[in-house]
């Protein structure tokens, strides 16, 4: 039984950490050879709730990489990066040009180091970019960004949760080449119908997807994918292109309200639930 674990280390978009151990839940053991795979990684809820001996996580987002090779390589540089914008940011007559001036040198120079402060300080922790260009245009949040101090103790505790793992600034296609027979590949990938502002996002095909994964189950790897479920008012499947045959198993996860239909809507209180399908080929 997989337990849940709250303790967050990035805001990201989709992030599924009060309900990963609810996924997580659902895969099949693994022996101690087996390699679990996280080909979209995004903020690594799942991998860092699973816990796993032998872990690859990897993503397209190369900034976003960065940021777990770093926690792996020197935890102390990754919370020196944060803590020396967080400074900067707190002691500012008006935080919210540090906020904006780390925003355009990261558009100038996208980087790890102003990234990981973005997703924690940003509006609703939605790092969004702009399609024409890729120009990260969310704007400064109005919660205060954690502290320094408590972010390291998240760092230190993501460190040893992860400790099994490696990072790679992979195509997600990589990902599936390297799983073999008895391996476990999750997939979270950017949601056809809500997540297009998301980086590379506009240039992911479903379709193409769903071909890995039906080589993969040829070659005796398990893939559990978490994708579009119920549109936003709750009564409805959305119709996506899920080949018929390729999934042993449907379940869905309630994942309550939905960060980026919040930010979206800027306040409004309009109740929006969310339902995750999460398709296992096992």
């Amino acid at each position: 039984m997989v337990e849940p674990f709250t303790t967050q280390l990035l805001k990201w978009v989709g992030n599924k950490q009060r309900f990963a151990h609810e996924i997580a839940n659902y895969f099949p053991p693994l022996d101690a050879r087996a390699t679990y795979y996280e080909p979209f990684l995004g903020s690594a809820a799942v991998l860092a709730t699973l816990r796993p001996t032998r872990a690859v996580g990897s993503d397209v987002f190369g900034p976003l990489v960065g940021i777990f090779e770093a926690l792996h390589r020197d935890v102390d540089e990754l919370v020196g990066w944060y803590a020396t914008r967080w400074n900067e940011h707190d002691r500012a007559d008006d935080p919210r040009s540090v906020y904006e001036a780390i925003k355009a040198a990261y558009n100038a120079f996208p980087n790890s180091a102003d990234l990981l402060f973005l997703s924690r300080s940003c509006y609703g922790g939605v790092v969004r970019f702009r399609q024409a260009d890729g120009y990260m245009s969310t704007p400064m949040g109005v919660h205060k960004p954690v502290s320094p101090e408590s972010f390291a103790k998240r760092a230190e505790i993501w460190a040893d949760r992860t400790s099994g793992s490696e990072f790679h600034h992979w195509d997600y296609r990589v990902a599936f080449a390297e799983a073999r027979a008895g391996d476990l590949i999750y997939c979270d990938p950017p949601y056809t119908h809500s997540q297009t502002i998301l980086y590379g996002a506009q240039t992911f095909r479903l379709p193409e997807l769903m071909e890995e994964i039906e080589r993969a189950k040829t070659r005796g790897v398990s893939v559990a994918l978490s994708i579009d479920g119920s549109k936003t008012s709750g009564d409805s499947m959305l119709d996506l292109p899920i080949p018929e045959g390729l999934f042993e198993r449907e379940v869905l996860v309630s994942l309550g309200g939905s960060m980026l239909k919040r930010f979206q809507m800027l306040g409004q209180t309009q109740e929006l639930k969310v339902l995750d399908r999460l398709l296992l080929t096992y």
